[in-house]
């Protein structure tokens, strides 16, 4: 003997099982958007009352290190090797900020692995 549906039941696994792939192509859409625009952006971070600046790309590449004559010491290349790691991590530190900001946005908080 088959068991029956009632009139007019559909099962719903079907049609969730397709909106939910919907939504998650759409998220992953939205992400790559994301990116490629964060991977165009440009960051940059100061250290040492703004002796050093620093600037990173989207990519998390550095693109320029900025140091003001007057902070070269030949003989503290230590102290100037500190201040461009500061600006260095400063500015990466603002675009992994914000691109985990804008995904956790996009993924309503999801943590989903290898997405970001």
């Amino acid at each position: 003997m088959k068991a029956r549906l009632p009139q007019g039941y559909q099962t719903p696994g079907a049609a969730n099982l397709q909106q939910l792939a919907r939504q998650a192509q759409k998220m992953q859409e939205q992400m790559e958007a994301i990116t490629a625009e964060l991977d165009e952006k440009e960051y940059t971070a100061a250290a040492g009352g703004d002796a050093v600046r620093a600037t990173v790309t989207g990519k998390l590449e550095v693109k320029s290190v900025e140091i003001r004559p007057e902070v070269i010491d030949p003989d503290d290349a230590e102290m100037l090797g500190d201040l461009v790691t500061a600006a260095v991590n400063a500015a990466l530190s603002q675009a992994s900020t914000e691109k985990e900001e804008k995904m956790s946005a996009v993924s309503g908080g999801m943590g989903i692995p290898g997405m970001f």
